[in-house]
């Protein structure tokens, strides 16, 4: 942690609704014109898509069949936490890109699925905010988890998750049921032993519980909406947090916990405005004393 360089992750796994989070705090840095280095997590896989699929199919044929983006031999795990370590110093470190589709990968005239050249992040922002897979790894090896000041974990009910993913990759990726339903059980190993125990570590949890039936999300046609799901929140440490505050506010809210509060899923994006204006206030603050 640093107060001269604080550090904000966002940390969920693939559709669990870390852009939402995204959105919220671009909105947030932009009102109280706060300058912040933006970091994918995907920039940090390990095989840009071609070499990926080469991999997997080789670990495949040694009788792996849990290879994933998930773990730890498919990420930079070493360079997140170098750029954390860094940036936590003196406000500086080294990123890429990853060019998810023919838009992103257009201006730097390559190949969608492949990676710009690592440079130096942007000088002079205030604050480095990361969104990705692996914002708060704690391994044997390494623990970016320590570094953050803001650590906030993103993850829905695991039947919403593979509705969104089911529908999503079906849809907008051609992708078969077969072939995704083999990309979530080859993913679980990972999923089990790096995402889910992030969320042990994080500050804040956002987790998106829909409130239709979900029981069967193979056969399931809709991704539930807003309106039909209410996001449980939880703070690690509820010191400082006016509960009271958050239920006058946002309208059909109660506290399930002493440490958790829940919205109805349609003022999710409310909640996170109320609750994480304050803390880049006080970032803010503690960093322009920290510089002076």
């Amino acid at each position: 942690m640093s107060e001269r360089h604080p550090i904000i992750a966002i940390t969920g796994s693939s559709g669990a609704g870390t852009s939402t989070v995204t959105r919220t705090f671009q909105n947030i840095f932009r009102r109280e014109e706060v300058t912040a280095a933006v970091i994918e997590g995907d920039s940090f896989h390990r095989f840009d898509r071609k070499s990926m699929k080469v991999r997997m199919a080789e670990e495949e044929a040694k009788g792996n069949r849990h290879f994933s983006h998930f773990g730890a031999e498919g990420n930079l795990f070493e360079d997140i936490e170098a750029l954390f370590r860094q940036y936590a110093t003196d406000g500086t470190g080294r990123c890429r890109k990853y060019l998810h589709n023919e838009e992103e990968a257009a201006p730097y005239g390559r190949d969608p699925g492949t990676f710009t050249p690592w440079e130096d992040i942007q000088t002079g922002t205030d604050v480095l905010f990361y969104e990705g897979l692996h914002g708060a790894v704690k391994t044997d090896k390494v623990d970016i988890a320590q570094y953050p000041d803001l650590l906030i974990g993103v993850v829905p009910s695991i039947n919403l998750e593979w509705i969104q993913k089911l529908i999503r990759d079906k849809t907008q990726r051609g992708y078969s049921q077969e072939a995704v339903v083999d990309t979530i059980l080859r993913r679980m190993p990972d999923y089990v032993n790096y995402i889910v125990p992030q969320f042990g570590l994080t500050h804040v949890n956002f987790q998106r519980v829909p409130v239709v039936d979900t029981s069967n999300p193979f056969i399931t046609r809709d991704i539930p909406t807003a309106d039909e799901s209410m996001v449980v929140i939880r703070f690690a440490k509820p010191k400082g947090i006016d509960f009271q505050y958050l239920l006058n506010m946002i309208n059909g809210s109660w506290m399930s916990r002493a440490n958790t509060i829940v919205v109805p899923g349609g003022k999710m994006e409310l909640a996170m405005q109320l609750i994480f204006t304050p803390f880049i206030w006080r970032m803010m603050e503690r960093r322009k004393r920290a510089m002076n």
